[in-house]
């Protein structure tokens, strides 16, 4: 059901680095390339997420309560992709580990403040 999830920036070079190298991670590669905009995803049929700088001019801004959840396959993985966005610049926002008997995830902000988790479902 999800097209895509465009996320803003005020670093977007250093964000097209840090999304590349997080990605590629989950096997997923630039799909789409503009002067403002980046979208990374499985395929053009696949959901993906992007970058943009603002079309308004403005800065961009960190969303109250909105967050992108980037589904993997593993735990393992799960701790993988976190590990990597704090060595990318990220921050942490909550150790990877199990949030119910069927959810484990790890939580961090990327260069400008947005919210991702990597996640997957360990029961179901």
């Amino acid at each position: 059901m999800i097209g895509y999830v465009t996320l803003g920036t005020n670093r977007f070079e250093e964000a097209i680095k840090f999304y590349d190298e997080l990605f590629a991670m989950m096997g997923a590669g630039r799909i789409l390339e503009m002067d403002r905009f980046i979208a990374w995803g499985a395929g053009m049929t696949s959901p993906a997420v992007s970058i943009a700088k603002p079309y308004d001019g403005n800065p961009a801004t960190v969303g109250n309560g909105v967050m992108v959840a980037l589904a993997t396959d593993s735990p393992e993985k799960v701790d993988a992709i976190h590990a990597k966005a704090l060595q990318l610049g990220g921050t942490d926002e909550g150790a990877p580990g199990p949030r119910s008997e069927q959810f484990y995830a790890g939580y961090f902000r990327d260069l400008d403040g947005n919210k991702l988790n990597a996640f997957c479902m360990t029961r179901g």
